[in-house]
């Protein structure tokens, strides 16, 4: 569609010309519930704007941006244009522009079934409606007429017209009772202050609303009273544990409020938990939505619950980083991103009895970072985004998890005190404006004493450049085992060469009495250039294992000298922690050695048959629960993709395309369903070890003999002491069943009448897709494909069942197909679906020389296509090179 891709450029002009003062907005949503003949109007509601804005240069053109079927009319200072003149299905052209300017706009707008603009869902259990809206980064011209960037910040007004027995909900407080009109209540809403499009928002249906407060002594000796909601569908209620939330949501602005010094600015505080969610959740002032799958239907883990406490306190850091102060174009993205992802883990294990969040936060989320950062398509954490579909494209790894893991390295440069004051600095300066990174580094010179210089080289070696240094420590000992020299090494790739400053701690660890390896010896050293020596640790004995970037200060990833890495072969259990963090109990240290050896198997250093045995040798022996799930997720990843299956390919490296992934891959499937087994048996009954210990087994189970038992355990008629097989289990057990042929739409149907809700019509789909036949794919590519009748949810549930690794012969014919259909998919399609399909249905099981070169050839008959899809595809291109590579490395073992 013309002009929906707006450009860095288009937005830069419209800025220098135009300044908005105010939004009325007006929706009716009345339609939502109607019954009406289709083409009637079923799947649009109505839309008003009126819109007061200044334009600098009276007599310039300009745009305004609306995505909608149909547009009634268009009043621009009391002149009715033409919609067909001025509309071209994506723009409003405004021609002739005053100093002081009036646009009315009378819409149609389009439900949405994408979780893009106005969702809409029917939950299948009461047959309600329910509607949400999502915008980021340019979805609010999908329900009413913007301009859509954001540093054209202005106050919205909404009203709106919903059935009588709904809530609603925006960003600011209802001004009043709902007014009464035909088949409904109108809903107005009072002012919100200054803010960007794409955080405004809307919820509303008949959702179950839990409802508190809290009062905030501010340091002035005022008291801040915040009402606060937490909402989520009603049949839903009985599994929402709102009392959680709101005490991770106290704690969370007792926090804020004390380090950041700046009253929470946007009245009161509503989370509504939401079906369908493309996303964790978005920061939208005073409506925060969620994904409702963090309202536990079934037995979690503690991870889970953790997981959940961070992400609302990284949506409640977006209050101050991001909606309070915006970043000016989606360039400096990571200015709300980075810094909410690093305060909500910072947040997390001093606010919260979620204490390990660090541990956390090195095993998953820097995993995301070194994945993202290492491929062809990483870019600096401040990065270049030309348009809309860059910026899409740009809520990855980097600008989350590698930023917040810079940010760490930078409050130890800097110092606690001096960010947190800079922080202050940077709020109060420009509250309710927008920033670029420039603004943010002028406070930090001034607080930490570290002089603009300083802190600009800082930012070109830490924000302005892209991908990961590997630091390896250098021991040398005499005959005795004293180290004579010690220093660590620091190394870049080829395409992205930089050397980094690193602040660091480097770690000794050696046996106890007990066996235990502890910590004996600490040292913090600023690294530099290729190689920096450390005479502190000269004249120690060598110790068992040496570990660079103890308590994770740095952004890198960790390699080690042959006596370490033996060490952890034989005993990376033994691991004590030598600060703990949390009564959950795990290691910091364990952890970052965990995530170093799976950065050797991704990188082909370590056959990914040792990282497995490893794994089977001590996950068992692993007390962080967040840790053991990781690793679970990554020993499902290494036998996927990274043991080499036997059978060779052209070019000598293993394919692994088998019918049934046998030989090899086979085997170890068998192994890490045996260690499973044992696991689950061994571990405290109910607890959270054993439920991941069944996930686990269910993920790995193949054998006959494991089958029956999890036909047994979904039956009943087999039993593990303390596990409960609850809904969630079920569901999991038998999509194993399925995507083994075991069992089929029968067992499915039956299911289904146990729980027809929409998370089991979401996990049937899946395990529908997840059959070991030809027709069920061929269904599914019908589906996703070939149709667009599906709602994102059920899309993905779609291609995460095709995706199925036991049967890849049954995907190899859909490597032609797949390439091309790319373009196609990408002009036709909305962008985040779009995205779903290029990622989600690349290949990636098919990891053979051949579908390498069939990619290459794509990117190179399509140098043309759109950047945004090549990315995708380059990205894909490089995670199956990298499985190739570590196939021939697992194949040397």
């Amino acid at each position: 569609m013309p002009g929906t891709n707006l450009t860095r450029d288009e937005a830069r002009e419209r800025a220098r010309i135009l300044s908005v003062d105010g939004y009325e907005v007006h929706l009716d949503l009345r339609s939502a519930v109607q019954s009406v003949r289709e083409g009637e109007g079923a799947g649009r509601f109505h839309s008003r704007t009126v819109l007061r804005f200044r334009c600098s240069e009276p007599g310039a053109d300009s745009f305004a941006d609306l995505l909608a079927p149909e547009v009634r009319s268009v009043v621009l200072n009391g002149r009715a244009l033409d919609p067909a003149e001025v509309f071209d299905g994506s723009r409003i052209a405004l021609p002739g522009l005053a100093a002081d300017n009036e646009l009315v706009v009378e819409a149609d707008c389009a439900y949405s079934r994408t979780g893009e603009g106005m969702h809409r869902f029917t939950d299948p259990v009461d047959k309600e409606t329910y509607l949400y809206t999502q915008y980021e980064p340019a979805d609010a011209r999908r329900v009413f007429t913007t301009f859509e960037q954001p540093d054209l910040k202005a106050a919205y007004t909404f009203s709106v017209t919903a059935p009588e027995h709904w809530q609603v909900f925006s960003n600011s407080a209802a001004g009043g009772d709902p007014e009464p009109v035909q088949d409904g209540l109108t809903w107005n809403f009072t002012p919100t202050p200054r803010i960007s499009s794409y955080i405004t928002a809307v919820v509303a249906g008949p959702y179950h609303v839990a409802r508190d407060h809290h009062t905030q002594e501010l340091a002035d000796g005022r008291r801040l009273e915040i009402p606060l909601s937490a909402l989520c569908r009603a049949s839903l209620a009985q599994h929402f544990d709102s009392d959680e939330i709101f005490a991770v949501t106290k704690q969370g602005l007792d926090f804020f409020h004390r380090e950041f010094d700046y009253p929470y600015p946007f009245g009161k505080y509503d989370q509504a938990f939401v079906p369908e969610y493309n996303l964790g959740a978005m920061e939208n002032p005073g409506l925060v939505t969620f994904r409702e799958e963090y309202v536990f239907r079934s037995k979690v883990t503690e991870a889970a619950y953790e997981a959940r406490a961070n992400v609302i306190l990284h949506e409640m850091a977006h209050m101050w980083f991001g909606d309070l102060v915006t970043m000016q174009w989606w360039d400096d993205l990571w200015l709300k991103e980075s810094f909410a992802d690093f305060m909500g883990a910072f947040a997390q294990v001093e606010a919260t009895k979620y204490g390990a969040g660090w541990i956390t936060f090195a095993n998953r989320r820097k995993a995301w970072a070194y994945r993202q950062d290492q491929m062809p398509t990483t870019h600096p954490v401040t990065a270049d985004i030309r348009d809309l579909e860059d910026a899409k494209l740009n809520f990855d790894g980097i600008t989350y998890a590698k930023g917040a893991s810079v940010l760490k390295q930078l409050v130890a440069y800097v110092g606690r005190d001096a960010f947190f004051e800079g922080a202050r600095r940077y709020f109060k300066r420009h509250a309710f404006g927008n920033t670029t990174l420039a603004d943010l580094l002028a406070v930090l010179a001034e607080t930490s004493g570290r002089g603009a210089e300083a802190m600009a080289e800082w930012s070109r070696a830490w924000l302005e450049t892209a991908g990961v240094n590997a630091l390896t420590p250098q021991v040398v000992t005499d005959a005795a085992g004293v180290i004579t020299s010690f220093a660590v090494l620091q190394d870049a790739v080829e395409a992205f060469p930089t050397l980094r400053p690193h602040r660091i701690a480097v770690g000794l660890y050696g046996r106890d009495a007990d066996g235990a390896l502890v910590r004996t010896h600490r040292v913090e050293i600023d690294v530099a250039g290729a190689r920096t020596e450390v005479p502190e640790l000269v004249g120690l004995e060598r110790p068992a294992l040496v570990l660079v970037n103890d308590d994770d200060l740095t952004y890198c990833k960790i390699r080690f000298d042959e006596a370490s890495l033996e060490t952890l072969r034989e005993g990376l259990g033994d691991i004590a922690d030598p600060s703990p963090t949390s009564g959950r109990g795990g290691s910091i240290a364990r952890a970052l050695c965990w995530s170093a050896l799976w950065n050797l198997t991704r990188d082909g250093l370590m056959p990914a048959r040792d990282y497995l045995d490893i794994v089977l040798r001590f996950a068992g022996r692993e007390s962080d629960i967040g840790v053991l799930q990781s690793l679970h997720l990554q020993a499902k990843s290494a036998l996927d993709v990274y043991v080499a299956d036997g059978g060779v390919g052209v070019g000598g490296v293993a394919g692994g395309v088998g019918a049934a992934g046998g030989g090899v891959r086979a085997e170890w499937a068998g192994l890490l369903a045996e260690g499973a087994l044992r696991e689950l048996r061994a571990t405290e009954p109910g607890g959270d070890h054993q439920l991941a210990w069944a996930r686990f087994l269910a993920q790995t189970a193949t054998s006959p003999t494991e089958l029956q038992l999890v036909h047994g355990l979904l039956a009943g008629t087999a039993r593990i002491d303390g596990l409960d097989v609850d809904q969630e289990l079920r569901w999991t057990l038998l999509h194993t069943l399925v995507a083994a042929g075991e069992a089929g739409e029968e067992e499915l149907a039956a299911e289904l009448l146990r729980d027809d809700t929409a998370s089991g019509r979401r996990l049937r789909s899946a395990c529908l897709a997840a059959r070991p036949t030809a027709e069920a794919k061929a269904k599914v590519w019908r589906l996703v494909v070939d149709s667009d009748e599906l709602p994102n949810a059920l899309v993905e549930a779609q291609i995460s069942g095709f995706q199925s690794a036991g049967r890849r012969d049954l995907l190899t014919p859909y490597t032609e197909p797949y390439f091309d259909v790319l373009e196609k998919v990408w002009g036709e399609r909305s962008i985040e679906i779009a995205m779903r399909i290029v990622s989600g249905l690349f290949p990636k099981l098919v990891t053979t020389p051949e579908t390498l070169a069939r990619t290459d050839l794509w990117l190179t008959e399509h140098e043309t296509a759109a950047p945004a899809l090549r990315r995708l595809v380059l990205e894909a291109r490089d995670d199956l090179a990298r499985a190739l590579r570590a196939q021939e490395c697992d194949a040397r073992r």
